[in-house]
């Protein structure tokens, strides 16, 4: 299960890395905004990070906020994209809310296992 949760980590990782530096026009759209649109990803990553690494959650989470920071700019080089602070403070605080998902749902999981056994 971890190998599973890894994969998808990362893949969603390099997607997200994708949607952020790729062209404009291959990112993709919904009508939940730009904003609901990070908000999604970025819960999304620090959900899954936060299962394939549980037992360096809070290391993970760390290095998660920063590399969230180098993506926003490495914006900066990308044709057609802009760094932005609201974006960082947007995907950040949901990727760190994400990975709270994360141990909340292991410490669930645990509470359970204890009231079955």
């Amino acid at each position: 299960m971890k190998i599973a949760f890894r994969l998808s980590a990362w893949l969603l990782a390099a997607a997200v890395a994708f949607a952020t530096l790729g062209p404009p026009n291959y990112r993709p759209h919904s009508h939940l905004g730009q904003d609901g649109e990070h908000a999604l990803a970025f819960v999304l990553i620090g959900l899954t990070f936060g299962l394939a690494y549980r037992s360096h959650r809070l290391l993970t989470t760390a290095i998660a906020v920063i590399l969230i920071g180098a993506l926003e700019l490495a914006q900066f080089m990308a044709p057609g994209r802009h760094a932005r602070l609201e974006d960082f403070v947007v995907d950040a605080t949901t990727a760190c809310i994400g990975f709270g998902l994360a141990a909340a749902l292991d410490w669930l999981a645990r509470q359970i296992r204890t009231q079955t056994t």
